[in-house]
């Protein structure tokens, strides 16, 4: 049979494929996935392609369309069934495969899903995602044969490479989790079951429903739970994860959270002792405070765009061997191996913690003082969003500003600076401000909501309390 098929053009995203299922999202896209990509793989001489699935409802559905498109191209599917994203990368590299591809929705919210692939070892991501579309509405796929799969039980070899870089001794930390539901969840439980000291995990078990909370450490009314039991317990850290567990967040021992930029910081030290002048890469959103601590660090700061995919390709071509992103998606190629995982940047920031003289507070409380907005993510139309950004930049350009054009506009004034790019995941704005004072923050607020009405869209909502990645 003939095989062609169209996308709806807002799934095609730039570093992942994602949708509303049943809307914008069907099993039938799974299968087109799957039949393309295996081609892709084929004409590059490939045979194998590892697949995975997140906890949500309608993800092994989605799995299953997508091996049987892998197999009518001709692929073994090596799959490793329910897991967080960054075993399935793991897999990736550990088994040597020609490609990958984990059905997640990650962080987004339960109606939706989605794929994140690897061809080889290298992300997927740009236009090589466009070309799926191109390829699916023209037929272009090698011809119809009957591959294979097998099941594959990596967990446990996952955990253990895990446990492997733990360098933090014997010290007892009294930790609380947050797996938030998400597919983290079993793993999670061998991972703090080795690690030495307490451990308590809370929302452990995977569920698509998420019952407890959404499962996005950076919005913080998720964190409210996390940071109870941190206070309640006396922990000396509290860890969460997104649904995919490819991001994480932090609570400090007095309950405060560790934004993505300040977890940079307290990385970045560390993997500086013993690599020297390397470049640390960290995305545009974040603050000016972890530029100036790399290089205070003895490191090169990078600044970068935002988004998974992106930053991996920069790593690669920098031989960076730490980056992260204010979303919490933390890389390590320093004894890692390049990818986002949440639970191998938990060990790492573990063993810092059982390594230091004092508390991770006091880490928090050194760092210079700067007052700035949380990240803030508000709706915007995917059809308009772009073309929001470009007329802001052109507006900028005429008055003269400071721009930095690395991904959408970072403005910088007298003040501090201010943001505004297209997100690349959902159909909305990312915007974030920063400055020395309240006063300058002010300001800077003012010239982002200025620009914002000039495009005819409202005020964000500038507590953060309710926006995220």
């Amino acid at each position: 049979m003939a095989f062609f098929h169209k996308f709806d053009p807002t799934v095609l995203r730039e570093y992942d494929i994602r949708g509303i299922v049943r809307r914008t999202l069907h099993t039938a896209d799974a299968f087109a996935i799957g039949r393309v990509f295996g081609s892709i793989v084929a004409r590059a001489g490939g045979t194998r392609v590892a697949v995975g699935y997140d906890g949500r409802l309608t993800s092994p559905e989605l799995e299953q369309a997508l091996v049987d498109g892998l197999r009518a191209s001709g692929m073994e599917a090596l799959r490793i069934g329910c897991g967080p994203t960054p075993m399935l990368y793991y897999t990736a590299i550990k088994l040597e495969t020609d490609g990958a591809i984990m059905v997640t929705g990650s962080h987004n919210p339960p109606e939706y899903n989605g794929f994140k692939m690897m061809l080889g070892q290298k992300p997927f991501f740009g236009k090589q995602i466009l070309e799926i579309g191109t390829l699916a509405a023209a037929g272009d796929v090698v011809a119809e044969v009957t591959g294979s799969e097998q099941a594959v039980a990596i967990a446990d070899d996952y955990i253990a490479r895990l446990l492997s870089d733990w360098d933090g001794g014997d010290r007892m930390l009294k930790v609380v989790w947050d797996n938030g539901n998400g597919a983290a969840g079993d793993a999670l439980q061998k991972l703090v079951a080795s690690l030495p000291g307490e451990h308590v995990v809370l929302n452990g078990t995977i569920d698509g429903h998420f019952p407890a909370h959404h499962p996005d450490p950076t919005v913080p009314a998720n964190l409210v739970e996390l940071i109870a039991a941190v206070r309640t317990r006396h922990a000396d850290i509290g860890i969460a994860f997104d649904g995919d567990a490819d991001r994480i967040g932090l609570v400090d021992d007095q309950g405060e959270i560790l934004f993505g930029d300040q977890i940079m910081v307290v990385l970045a030290r560390d993997v500086l002792k013993t690599l020297p002048g390397a470049t640390i890469i960290a995305d545009v959103k974040a603050s000016q405070v972890l530029f100036d601590e790399i290089a205070k660090a003895g490191g090169k700061p990078l600044m970068w765009k935002t988004g998974h995919s992106l930053i991996k390709s920069k790593m690669a071509e920098t031989d960076c061997p730490l980056a992260g992103e204010m979303s919490g998606h933390i890389f390590f190629a320093d004894r890692w191996y390049g990818f986002d995982d949440a639970l191998y940047a938990a060990v790492r920031v573990l063993g810092i913690v059982a390594r230091m003289d004092g508390k991770l507070s006091a880490v928090r409380e050194a760092l210079p003082h700067v007052v700035n907005t949380p990240e803030l993510r508000f709706d915007c139309d995917d059809n308009r969003k772009f073309a929001i950004i470009a007329d802001v930049a052109a507006r900028l350009a005429a008055e003269g500003a400071n721009v930095s054009s690395t991904d959408g506009v970072r403005v910088q004034t007298n003040d501090g600076w201010w943001l505004l790019r297209a997100s690349n995941t959902q159909a909305a704005l990312v915007a974030r401000c920063e400055a020395a004072s309240a006063a300058g923050l002010e300001q800077l607020k003012s010239a982002l909501t200025s620009q914002l009405a000039a495009s005819g869209l409202v005020e964000p909502d500038f507590s953060g309390m309710h926006s995220g990645h």
